[in-house]
């Protein structure tokens, strides 16, 4: 049983609407597989961007990840040298930078993670 949208719908298409939808009723073209070659090739295609970014990321995390710890632990060396009437707070409550970098580095990597679960 068809709603009455349905119907209504079917009514107001004109000639070439109806043409339209005969065409893509008919039996696929023969063409020896070209299409299911293409279609292939396009969804390794895409699995391959999907995958270089990330693993590409993952990469250059890796190599900085020494750098960017040598970096923090100078900050945090410095920022220890300061007189302490430049440092008026207690430095008690204030987590240590390395940890404060690695948080952000997990922030980020959970932000292209869902990121890449919206595509």
């Amino acid at each position: 049983m068809k709603s009455k949208i349905i119907n209504m719908a079917d009514k107001i298409k004109d000639p070439d609407d109806q043409m339209l939808e005969a065409l893509f009723r008919s039996e696929p073209i023969a063409d020896d597989g070209f299409s299911v070659r293409v279609v292939r090739k396009i969804r390794r295609r895409l699995w391959i961007r999907r995958l270089a970014l990330p693993i590409a990321a993952a990469i250059g995390a890796a190599v900085s990840l020494k750098p960017l710890s040598m970096l923090t632990t100078m900050l945090f060396g410095f920022v220890k040298s300061l007189p302490v009437e430049v440092v008026s707070v207690s430095m008690s409550w204030i987590p240590p930078v390395p940890m404060i970098a690695l948080g952000g580095i997990l922030f980020a990597a959970l932000m292209f993670g869902l990121r890449l679960l919206e595509e």
